[in-house]
């Protein structure tokens, strides 16, 4: 550990060296001061935390994430084009000790910035907090400075439900053969729709079962978080509804014209819950369409959890595993390539993560030149077949990362738990940093530095 730690010192007096550590300080701070000077909200104070939190958190992650990158590629691979490195090497020091410390260092420079940055915008948010209205400090202190949990209701089982059918239509009628699977497939779309679909003037409950936590939850006010689809728009945008959060003797049900497409945050009662612990939601469409809630999303219960301090301690770790992962990746590509090159295949790696939205489009469509819309199958051909497979397991890669969102759990009050924690540090850094620090080691210990150096 003595050896791990001399290398870790040494990438610290190599930053300091290049200015980094107090550029990178200086220009945290200033994103922290300057963007709540350029950020327009809706006006509430709400809306005003919430962008702030999600703004502030993504420039500093982006900062630290290119800067890491850059720091990364940049004492590895420089060290052995400037002959630094044979110096280091000729000392009882393994070469795993050499890389994993350098590592080590990196990982503590950027928690040290992280913690900087971090701090600013916690003090920044919280004096702006005080400085409002009780009522709006309220709402901040409900929905925003808190870490809440949610549940859902219990998500039908659509292809047992549909197989059901299945079977009973079989028997009922003679279906040959070879239109089973057309048949499952009409079948499996219609259970969906009955699930999602609530048609004019009908009603829809659903059942939240909150087991031991409703004792729990005496006299803490819950938030409803909804969103539905419009089968046909109408001209104010908005539609109506009577919702009732609880049974006949709990709950009243209330009028509210909501817009479609779009989150809504809608506070319920406390003590809304049935003897057994399950609070009933339900909603009655006044709308001449029908309105769709979707399974995953459409009905959500939130509850207080815990404080956001912890919270947002929490959320600053998430994004610490983050970096420790663009640290590995930075380490691993200098260790067999030269600095630009490493640089650059390490920023296109990190540009091709963040573009998850694309990979999932190819992979649900299958295609990457697109669908033809009168056939309705894709044109890319060979290369269809040989893209689509990697871009599916790349995506795969990339979910491991992109499932833990810190920035947009903070900025909507959601808790981050230590379960969470302890999964992104596992998936993060230990599965995807530890499998680019297998690499990079490898390599590493395999290069001749003496012939990179006379080739540089």
């Amino acid at each position: 550990m003595n050896r791990l730690f001399a290398i870790a010192k040494l990438t610290w007096k190599a930053a300091f060296r290049f200015r980094l550590f107090w550029v990178m300080a200086g220009l945290l701070l200033l994103c922290v001061v300057a963007l709540p000077l350029l950020l327009k909200d809706d006006g509430s104070a709400r809306g005003f935390t919430q962008i702030l939190l999600t703004y502030t958190l993504s420039v500093i992650t982006v900062l630290l994430g290119f800067s890491t990158l850059w720091l990364a590629c940049g004492t590895l691979a420089r060290d052995i084009e400037e002959a630094q490195m044979q110096v280091v090497a000729v000392k009882p020091v393994a070469r795993w000790q050499i890389w994993l410390g350098k590592w080590l260092g990196l990982f503590a420079l950027n928690a040290a910035l992280l913690a900087v940055a971090g701090t600013s915008v916690y003090v920044l948010i919280q004096y702006r907090a005080k400085r409002l209205p009780p009522e709006q400090q309220q709402v901040l202190r409900n929905e925003i400075f808190v870490a809440r949990g949610s549940l859902k209701p219990h998500a039908p089982n659509i292809e047992e439900n549909a197989e059901a059918l299945f079977q009973e239509a079989v028997k009922k009628n003679n279906v040959p053969p070879e239109e089973f699977e057309k048949l499952r497939g009409q079948l499996r779309e219609r259970v969906t729709a009955y699930e999602q679909i609530v048609p004019p003037g009908y009603r829809r409950e659903w059942i939240v079962d909150f087991g031991l936590r409703a004792k729990l939850l005496r006299d803490q006010p819950l938030f409803l978080r909804t969103k539905f689809f419009a089968a046909q728009t109408n001209a104010s945008g908005t539609y109506l509804g009577l919702w009732q959060a609880g049974n006949s003797q709990t709950g009243v049900p209330v009028p509210l014209s909501l817009a479609a497409d779009t989150f809504h945050e809608l506070q319920i009662g406390p003590n809304r819950f049935d003897a057994d612990g399950k609070l009933r939601i339900s909603f009655i469409n006044r709308n001449e369409t029908a309105l769709l809630f979707p399974i995953d999303e459409g009905i959500e219960v939130l509850y207080r959890e815990g404080g956001f301090g912890f919270n947002f301690v929490r959320g600053l770790m998430v994004i610490l595993c983050w970096l420790g992962l663009i640290a590995a990746v930075g380490l691993a590509a200098a260790s067999f390539l030269s600095f630009p090159v490493a640089a650059f295949f390490s920023a296109s790696l990190l540009v091709m993560g963040l573009s998850s939205g694309t990979l999932s489009t190819v992979v649900a469509e299958g295609s990457v030149l697109g669908l033809n819309h009168e056939t309705g199958a894709g044109g890319g051909g060979l290369l269809d077949a040989i893209v689509v497979p990697c871009f599916k397991a790349l995506l795969r890669i990339v979910m491991l990362v992109e499932q833990f969102s810190p920035v947009d759990s903070l900025s909507t009050g959601r808790s981050i738990s230590g379960g969470q924690l302890l999964r992104a540090f596992a998936q993060i850094v230990l599965l995807l940093g530890g499998f680019f620090a297998a690499i990079g080691i490898f390599t590493f210990n395999r290069r001749e530095l003496a012939t990179a150096q006379g080739n540089s």
